[in-house]
């Protein structure tokens, strides 16, 4: 299953899909859910754009990933390199994707039902060794066309983020000032070192 995956997820060039998410932190004992739209175009090109909280953005612009949450973090934006930000913030489908046998011990976690389409749920646990953003995930890989519909990741710090995609749109029509970020007045830029 994770082959046919890969195979589906190397035909798209770009995808748009409407997504809902739920993070949940064990420490703070907290979940956040938001819900939103998202447009890609392959390699580097990203923008989240959430309708809850309104006015969150996640742009990756090929250069840069922009994170501004004036929800959690008025005021300021996170500037970060494409490789500072990494996978996860630039190709939230492909980074279960890449080399995954290489990178992931792979289990079979059952069928399942994601909105209503068949889906084969996988677990995919880090390799030691392994530099990823997180420790375990789990996706749920559509049965007829075999795209990810659904995935579940833990990090380290047991922080989880569930994203289900409610519509997804393979090598749809994307809108190129999407992957432009400008900074708004007033709001400070912050970069990591």
């Amino acid at each position: 299953m994770i082959a046919r995956a890969v195979k589906a997820w190397s035909k798209v060039r770009t995808l748009r899909a409407t997504f809902e998410q739920t993070v949940t932190n064990p420490i703070t004992g907290s979940a956040m859910h938001s819900r939103g739209e998202l447009q890609q175009r392959k390699p580097n090109r990203l923008a989240i754009t959430f309708s809850d909280p309104a006015g969150d953005r996640i742009i990756a612009d090929g250069a840069h990933v922009w994170l501004f949450l004036p929800s959690a973090t008025p005021g300021q934006v996170i500037r970060m390199t494409t490789a500072q930000a990494g996978a996860s913030n630039t190709d939230l489908i492909g980074q279960f994707l890449d080399a995954p046998r290489s990178r992931y011990e792979i289990t079979d976690a059952g069928s399942d039902s994601v909105n209503g389409r068949a889906t084969r749920a996988l677990v995919l646990v880090a390799k030691p060794g392994q530099a990823l953003p997180f420790i375990r995930a789990k996706v749920w890989i559509d049965a007829k066309d075999s795209l990810i519909r659904q995935f579940e990741s833990t990090d380290r710090n047991g922080v989880s983020r569930r994203v289900r995609l409610l519509t997804l749109s393979p090598n749809a029509t994307v809108d190129s000032a999407a992957f432009r970020f400008t900074v708004p007045s007033g709001v400070r830029v912050v970069s990591p070192p």
